[in-house]
């Protein structure tokens, strides 16, 4: 284990890694892009390398393809301080990559390359239990659910950070191009609904998953299950709503001059999982957790300002600048 931030708490991230091909110019489709900008990502691996940034302990668990992007993808998690003792190789499958267009708004359009990637082939046999136990809190997404035996080794990860004690956190990060059907998707995304204990999503994710065009308090609500400690829903540009079992409400934005959503909403669950992993009575306490809330909101909102994921998440330093107002 690393000794670098020893005296904090592990936050275990699992699933996939990638490589995001972003146009050099915003606003133009796949096709008509003169060129592309390789960054990495993938939402598991973005929440650990935002949780470091913060200062705090991170590993990821998942798999790369033994070839220059996937040893390129470890690279990159070691420098930014995050454990790659999860990570494994697979001799025979590529790293996934997506090309990811920004549309004039700055939201994003994909295309994925996985037929099949090697983050979709990790076994059950060849997770890292005595990794997975220490972590006291698990975060894992809904992309290593779609096949198997990836989500074999989803399941397990999860049934074994829970028995070692470890909050599980869940962003389902809904991609629908990779799933076979809409229903397929919903179905699975839901199948482990009731084992998280503190659940993100985004407004789209929320009226996806309840069917529902509205993203009120009641539609939120219906989400809601006895495990569940801490409920999100994050609304972009409009801040998020928050919901546990005995409060709710709403936390306001940072205006900031968004260029690229990406990673924002992994930022904002790296910044909760830090502040949350050593001090579980946040949860509980709701002057602390919209404090909480404030500093996640504001490093999602740095993260929109830069292009890619990774290299615009935000450290400790800079996330408090825009909370005082700098």
């Amino acid at each position: 284990m690393s000794t670098s931030n020893g005296e904090k708490s592990l936050i275990v991230s699992f699933g996939e890694m990638l490589i995001d091909f972003v146009p050099t110019v915003s606003g133009v489709s796949l096709a008509e892009a003169p060129g592309f900008i390789k960054a990495p990502g993938g939402a598991p691996a973005n929440v650990a390398i935002a949780v470091s940034r913060l200062g705090g302990r991170a590993a990821f668990v998942g798999k790369l393809g033994d070839d220059e992007f996937g040893h390129m993808l470890a690279g990159i998690l070691k420098q930014n301080g995050v454990s790659a003792e999860g990570i494994n190789f697979d001799t025979g499958a590529r790293t996934a990559l997506a090309f990811v267009t920004l549309r004039a708004d700055g939201e994003r359009e994909f295309m994925f390359y996985r037929n099949p990637s090697a983050d979709m082939l990790l076994r059950p046999d060849e997770l890292n239990l005595d990794l997975i136990r220490s972590a006291k809190v698990f975060h894992s997404g809904s992309i290593s659910l779609i096949v198997e035996p990836c989500r074999s080794a989803h399941l397990k990860a999860m049934e074994v950070a829970k028995e070692a004690g470890a909050l599980l956190s869940y962003d389902p990060n809904l991609r629908l191009p990779l799933w076979p059907s809409k229903e397929e998707a919903k179905e699975q995304i839901l199948s482990i609904w009731d084992k998280a204990e503190v659940i993100k999503v985004s407004d789209e994710e929320l009226m996806f998953l309840t069917g529902s065009d509205n993203v009120d308090d009641e539609t939120a609500m219906s989400l809601w299950h006895d495990n569940l400690k801490l409920l999100l829903v994050t609304l972009g540009e409009k801040g998020c709503n928050y919901y546990t079992k005995g409060f709710r409400g709403s936390v306001d934005p940072f205006r900031v001059n968004a260029v690229d959503t990406t990673g924002a909403g992994d930022s904002y669950v790296g910044a909760l999982l830090c502040n949350i992993v050593d001090d579980r009575a946040v949860l509980e306490d709701e002057a602390r957790l919209r404090e909480v809330l404030r500093f996640a909101n504001a490093c999602g909102a740095i993260t929109t300002t830069k292009k890619g994921a990774i290299p615009a998440l935000p450290t400790e330093a800079e996330a408090q600048s825009l909370l005082n107002g700098n």
